[in-house]
């Protein structure tokens, strides 16, 4: 009895395409019509299906261990029986005979087909898998499809993901149709294939597009030291040059700043800010508060403390909106941050100085 033979031109075929292995598909699909085999025909029988992989022919066979004594007759044959068949049988060697039943083409047939679309479907959702596990922590374009409550699902081309408010830039509208960028968060295996969780909030989304616009970056003359971001408002990033010759903060803005336009504008107007690296945590520190310029800072390694004196005209602007610019700076250089005006530490020296001459007073009153 055959199976269509076009199934095993297909099977050929899946091998070369999908590069399912044929024999991995016939192994299958023999163990599938086992099951089908005793569905239909309410055997209870220990059965072996063979397919010929030349032809597509199938056959089914009981199959029975010799024994001395018979327990189940369902799965055990008496030696004397087998002998009877071959004289050369002996106690636990197994018998065979073809049972194969010719009402069973169509069945083997719908089996066969079932079990090679889950295959395709098992290896498909594989190579998607493979595909975007590979590209976690990198960006790639996606086409908006469709909103589920809040989460927006969007086309990756393979595969669909999905955008969680978390992952969403503030304040940023999603149309159907649109193609944005997405930073490739989470890529899990479930029974329904691979479940793809992307961001657009993630500061690896800002690295990976200042790597993709800025050749120095990718060639890694100017490597990136740190990236933070409050998504959709401000954003700091810290660049260091192992090159001398070449400007990191001037290789990150580009020409007229078109650089860094063009992330601001995929980044729906977040404002960036582009500080220069440093080893030495106080020029690090009076760099990463731009754009207020700072008069001095002094640095307590032990705790990671840094003291900063601005001008009065410009601690507003170190400390930011609601502190926001302060914040960044802490969270980029990994420094605490105290930021004082000029007229504010004056104050605090001359406390200073006072609570000094009291206790000098003191002392000599108690002498």
């Amino acid at each position: 009895m055959a199976v269509n033979l076009e199934l095993i031109e297909a099977l050929k075929n899946l091998e070369k395409e999908k590069g399912i292995q044929m024999d991995v598909l016939i192994e299958a699909i023999e163990a599938a019509l086992i099951s089908a085999y005793k569905k239909h025909f309410g055997s209870s029988q220990n059965v072996r299906v063979e397919i010929n992989k030349s032809n597509g022919d199938i056959h089914v066979y009981y199959r029975k261990t010799v024994v001395e004594q018979v327990e189940d007759p369902a799965l055990e044959m008496p030696i004397e029986e087998a002998k009877s068949f071959d004289p050369d049988f002996e106690a636990g060697d197994i018998f065979e005979s073809e049972v194969t039943p010719r009402s069973f083409g169509r069945i083997a047939a719908q089996t066969a087909k079932h079990v090679v679309v889950q295959r395709i479907r098992e290896a498909e959702r594989s190579m998607v898998y493979d595909q975007y596990a590979t590209r976690m922590e990198d960006i790639v374009t996606a086409t908006v499809l469709r909103y589920e409550g809040r989460n927006v699902v969007v086309d990756l081309g393979r595969s669909e993901a999905v955008l969680m408010p978390s992952e969403q830039i503030p304040r940023e509208n999603y149309a159907q149709g649109e193609r944005i960028k997405v930073y490739i968060l989470e890529v899990k295996k479930t029974t329904r294939g691979p479940q793809i969780m992307v961001s657009r909030t993630h500061p690896g989304m800002l690295k990976k597009l200042f790597e993709r616009e800025v050749p120095e970056i990718h060639d890694g003359t100017v490597e990136i030291k740190s990236v933070v971001r409050e998504p959709g408002f401000r954003s700091k990033i810290a660049v260091f040059s192992k090159n001398e010759n070449v400007d990191p903060v001037g290789a990150c803005v580009g020409a007229k700043g078109m650089r860094v336009q063009s992330i601001v504008n995929e980044l729906a107007g977040e404002k960036i800010e582009i500080v220069r690296y440093d080893d030495d945590p106080a020029v690090y520190v009076s760099n990463a508060l731009a754009p207020a310029k700072v008069i001095s800072v002094s640095v307590s390694a032990a705790d990671k403390f840094t003291q900063v004196v601005v001008p009065d005209f410009q601690l507003s602007l170190a400390i930011g909106k609601e502190g926001q610019n302060a914040r960044l700076a802490a969270r980029l250089t990994g420094w605490k941050i105290d930021i004082k005006s000029e007229s504010q530490m004056a104050e605090l020296m001359d406390t200073y100085a006072d609570d000094d001459f009291d206790q000098d007073e003191t002392e000599l009153i108690g002498d």
